[in-house]
């Protein structure tokens, strides 16, 4: 397919085919999204008026073990942007190979910490060399859907937020010729660029001067704002967090009025399904939820929200034609309860077992095929003689159940350090069931992401030894295998139920009674997510192309108590809310 010179950024103005061009661009992943449902979301995108489609790509969930890549089914990339062409958006790359995104170690894998000399992010040997066998790889994938080639790319990403980490690394352009950018915050846009990419912001609100200081460092060159944030993503125990309408829209409004070009992130922001959600640490560590929605104008079911209306009314006025009409959401039920009928102690389907002396951390565990442990529960099992005081020396991670004999005494995470073990006769067993709760995505903790237990537990002031370690990683071959289902007492449970389907599937939001603790919950062998009784999220979604007519088979994993009963809702109660004009700027970085 002949094509014109593609994006240039050598004036003032964007240019595209040698015309002026303007991006109006929104983020939307491919992998927070079921494959059913991206026809609708890029639809309900080019109905709002824009032009462009951004979207990460996830080097963890691409190449899942070293040198394995899975770019089929949900993660077919090149059907994503396939589609995106078909429906006449242009795509700006953001391969990463790190991403932030609120997504487990920033898309990184995990089993780069293997090497207990990793240092991510920079000219570290270990990291370079696995990033460039990556990058062949998707490179491969990619490079036929360049504008260049006939296909939608317009632009690629250079790294992420590579001013706010500055150290040394990125990746070569391996052959690319459509135009690099970078992308940063205020902060992080003083410390550097890259020479021969086109620098743009990230930001909120228009503070400091943001856009002009982009202005004066890069003079003659057109204006981007990379990520508009369209909201803010929420974090266990604290308040959904709000960005209102109008407060979105006058910043909106403001940016198009100075020539600026933009990208809404996100557009939509879908739902961390399974362990994929990331974390936060500056100073105390937060894990976030598996909602992903963000607050963004199209809502994590698809819904588009007054914020999407009005966004459609304002870029209306950049087309000289009508937009196509905005498509109609799928419909919702809130389905009858499903009722516990079975259930399985954790206890009764211990499997691999392996024996160590000292405690070893998730990620160098001799597991899938030894590329170690990534996601879900590690048992930490040994044998104690008396009670006393158990001390973590805030040596786990994230969080673990504590338990003696089978009986829970207690949780040891970054907070509380110590539990009393109770004093009984003869030899006992101590367990800790413990939990990633998700990698860090953003800043220089990233190369501190071991997870389970990291270094010495003491038991009165001794270090523990001789343990059994089992890997939980709660994968659909696990909870396949978990099918001999024996009534017991113990928790934590496996517990099954049945949701059945009258007619064709619907969207539904599975909502868990406060009654119930935390825990997991798998449909037909789908993960959707965490739960967690301190909120702020007491819903998952569940998309109808993961249901069948019929029964549909639920598992839910619970770790500390239970309840008789899972129930559905056509829509989500985010519960208290807290508007992010309100917070700190400091903690929009």
């Amino acid at each position: 397919m002949s094509r014109l010179e593609g994006l240039k950024a050598n004036s003032s103005q964007f240019t595209l085919e040698g015309e002026p061009f303007r991006i109006l661009g929104g983020s939307v992943h491919y992998f927070r999204v079921p494959r059913a449902y991206w026809e609708d979301r890029l639809l309900k995108m080019k109905a709002c008026g824009l032009n462009t489609l951004t979207t990460y790509v996830p080097w963890n969930l691409h190449e899942p073990e070293r040198g394995t890549f899975n770019f089929q089914d949900q993660l077919d990339l090149k059907a994503y942007v396939s589609l995106a062409a078909q429906l006449g958006l242009w795509v700006i790359l953001r391969p990463g190979p790190y991403i932030c995104a609120e997504w487990d170690l920033g898309g990184l894998p995990s089993w780069l910490l293997q090497d207990e000399e990793m240092q991510l992010r920079t000219t570290y040997p270990g990291f370079v060399n696995a990033v460039n066998l990556y990058f062949d790889k998707l490179i491969s994938v990619i490079k036929p859907l360049m504008f260049e080639g006939g296909g939608p790319i317009i632009a690629v990403q250079v790294e992420n937020e590579y001013g706010s980490f500055h150290d040394g690394f990125l990746h070569p352009s391996l052959g690319i010729k459509e135009l690099l950018m970078t992308s940063d915050n205020w902060e992080g846009l003083r410390c550097g660029g890259v020479e021969g990419a086109l620098k743009t912001i990230n930001l909120q609100r228009l503070s400091f001067g943001a856009i002009q200081h982009l202005a004066d460092i890069q003079p003659q060159k057109p204006l981007m704002v990379m990520e508009y944030w369209s909201g803010w993503f929420d974090v266990w125990g604290e308040h959904h967090h709000v960005f209102h309408a109008e407060d979105m829209l006058a910043v909106v409004s403001e940016i198009l009025d100075r020539g600026v070009s933009i990208n809404l992130y996100m557009f939509h922001g879908g739902t961390s399904f399974g362990f994929m959600n990331g974390a936060m640490d500056f100073g105390a560590y937060k894990s976030q939820v598996t909602s992903y929605d963000y607050d963004a104008p199209l809502s994590e079911a698809g819904d588009c929200t007054p914020k999407y209306h009005h966004l459609r009314n304002l870029f209306s006025q950049y087309h000289s034609e009508p937009l196509p009409g905005v498509p109609s959401s799928p419909e919702r039920k809130a389905y009858s309860p499903a009722f516990i009928q079975q259930h399985l102690s954790l206890w009764d389907i211990l499997q691999f077992s392996d024996k160590s002396d000292k405690p070893v951390n998730m990620e160098n565990l001799p597991v899938n095929n030894n590329n170690g442990q990534s996601y879900g529960y590690t048992l930490y099992e040994t044998t104690i003689t008396g009670g006393g005081a158990l001390n973590s020396r805030n040596n786990i991670r994230d969080r673990a159940v504590v338990f003696v004999n089978r009986e829970c005494v207690g949780c040891l995470d970054y907070k509380t350090h110590e539990v009393a073990l109770p004093d009984g006769k003869g030899e006992r067993t101590l367990s800790f069931l413990v939990e990633n709760c998700g990698r860090v995505n953003y800043g220089k903790a990233l190369d501190e992401q071991r997870k389970g237990i990291v270094g010495d537990i003491v038991l009165n002031n001794t270090p523990l030894r001789g343990f059994s370690i089992s890997c939980f990683d709660m994968k659909p071959s696990f909870i396949k295998r978990s099918v001999i289902w024996i009534k017991t007492s113990f928790l934590p449970k496996s517990y099954s139920a049945r949701l059945c389907v009258d007619g064709p599937p619907k969207d539904t939001f599975c909502i868990y009674p406060q009654s119930w603790g935390k825990g997991i919950i798998f449909v037909n062998g789908q993960n959707l997510g965490r739960y967690w009784f301190i909120g702020p999220q007491h819903f998952l979604y569940l998309p109808a192309p993961w249901l069948r007519s019929g029964e549909n088979e639920i598992i839910v994993f619970e770790e500390q108590r239970v309840h008789d009963k899972l129930l559905f809702a056509e829509n989500p109660d985010y519960g208290k809310v807290i508007d992010v004009y309100k917070l700190p700027f400091c903690t929009l970085l």
